[in-house]
Order: structure tokens, then sequence, then C-alpha cells
């Protein structure tokens, strides 16, 4: 029998007995999970996009096309991934998703850069540029899905995507047309989605630290 039994069966000082039983179960249960993923998540995204962005405007030489994906990889992929499964864990499913999407995003872009340099996917020297397309026409169009699927959000969130569709949408250009200057172009975009990503970052730490929220717009969409 146990001791919850016990006290059920009216044993002398079962009131008692009842409380001090219901206080050790609520002490070694834990209670249900919380917080903001976005204060992992924002600077994670951060970070990569940083890095990239800087790559893009010539900070590194064109052809050290893996100069970011030490941070792109360990950092950016791998917070965006624990973000999205603390969003999911306390219900937050459209956090999640963005989340989850864009650490596929950054994941894929790892991989697809460390197989072109090592020949992982017997893809030819010919092959390359039209993989390259394959992949950022690939990501364009989730990109746009996303943006008119959370046109709900804050504006300040609508912002960030609409500046992502317009840098991978510069790199497709790019990339059909070989010019170095769209590529620094949109690194620059970039650069730019990554500060409005530092705004929401500062919104984020602010009320998980018990100040106020910073103000973030309207919705485009109610």
């Amino acid at each position: 029998m146990t001791a919850l039994d016990a006290a059920a069966d009216g044993a002398p000082g079962s009131d008692t007995h009842v409380e001090e039983v219901v206080e050790a179960v609520t002490v070694a249960v834990p209670g249900p999970l919380g917080g903001d993923p976005a204060i992992l998540g924002l600077p994670s995204f951060v970070v990569g996009s940083v890095a990239l962005g800087l790559s893009l405007v010539g900070v590194t030489p064109a052809t050290a096309v893996g100069a970011p994906l030490a941070i792109i990889l360990a950092a950016t992929a791998v917070g965006l991934s624990i973000a999205a499964v603390w969003a999911a864990a306390i219900g937050a499913s459209a956090v999640a998703g963005i989340f989850g999407i864009f650490a596929g995003f950054w994941l894929s872009y790892a991989v697809l850069v460390f197989g072109l340099l090592h020949g992982w996917f017997g893809i030819t020297a010919l092959a390359v540029v039209d993989t390259e397309k394959l992949f950022l026409i690939s990501w364009l169009v989730i990109i746009v899905v996303l943006t008119l699927a959370t046109l709900r959000l804050p504006l300040a969130f609508t912002a960030v995507f609409l500046l992502i569709d317009v840098a991978l949408l510069l790199l497709v250009i790019n990339t059909f047309s070989a010019s170095s200057g769209l590529t620094k172009t949109a690194g620059y975009v970039v650069l730019l989605f990554a500060a409005i990503g530092v705004y929401l970052f500062f919104g984020s730490a602010s009320v998980a630290t018990g100040g106020k929220a910073l103000p973030l717009g309207k919705p485009l969409q109610h």
C-alpha cells in the first residue's frame, strides 16, 4: 500500500499526511516547460547572418566559401534546432515552425558547401552553378511562403522575412548573371536583416530580464 493509499483509507493523522505527500509530489515533479525560445533562437540566427553577410560583402576572399561554416553549422543550425524543440515543447507551434525552417536552411547551406568542396554528392564542376540555382530557388520559394503565412506576426518579423526574400532573390539573379555586384548587395541586405534580428533579441531579452517589451509594429494582416 502506498502512502497515498494509506492516507485515503483514513489512517491516523491522514489530513496532515496527505498534505505532506502532496507537497513531496509537487516538489518531485517538475512544472510545465516555459520561457521564451527566442532568447536562444534569435542570437543564433543573428550570428550566422552576420557571418554570411560579411562573407558576401568581401570581408573574406571569394574563394574562401567555407569561412562562415564553423559559425553557421556549430552555432546557428544547432542553436535554432534547440530553440525549435524548446518552442514545440511549450506548444508555440508558429515559433517552432519558424526556427525549425531556418535551422533547416542553415544546416542545408553548410551541407551544400561542404559537399561541393569535398565532392560528396557526385556533382561535377559543370553542374555546380545549376546546383546553386536549385538550392537558392527552393529556399526562396519556402521563405516567400513563410512570409505570406506569417503576416499576422508583428511587422518587425515580416520585415526580416521580406529582407531574406530579397537577399535570396538577389543571389538567384546573381547566379544566373554571374554579377559580383549583386553578391555584395545581397550581403548588405543580409546584414540589414541581422540588425533587425538584434532588435528583436533585445526585445526578448528585455522581457526575460523583467523589463518591458520593445515595440515591434502592427501586423500587416489581422
